[in-house]
C-alpha cells in the first residue's frame, strides 16, 4: 500500500525513531512502512492517522492511488 508517512512525518520534523516512540513500534517498523515493504495494522494505521490528526486516507493510499 503506498504511503506519504514520510511526508508527514518530515511535516512534524520528527525522526523515524522518534515516531517509532510515539508510536510504541521500532524504528524497524516505521522505516519498512515508509519503503512500502510492510502494510501496518489497521491499528496502527489508524494510531497513525490519530498522531497527526488527519483521516487515515491521508496518509495511505489504495495501489492505483497517486500519492502526490
Amino acid at each position: 500500500m503506498k504511503n506519504r508517512l514520510k511526508v508527514y512525518r518530515a511535516m512534524h520534523d520528527l525522526t523515524q525513531e522518534q515516531l517509532a516512540k510515539e508510536l510504541d513500534v521500532t524504528r524497524a517498523t516505521i522505516n519498512a512502512i515508509e519503503k512500502q515493504r510492510y502494510d501496518p495494522s489497521l491499528r496502527l494505521a489508524f494510531q497513525m492517522a490519530r498522531f497527526f490528526q488527519v483521516r487515515i486516507e491521508e496518509i495511505f493510499l489504495f495501489e492505483d492511488e497517486d500519492p502526490r
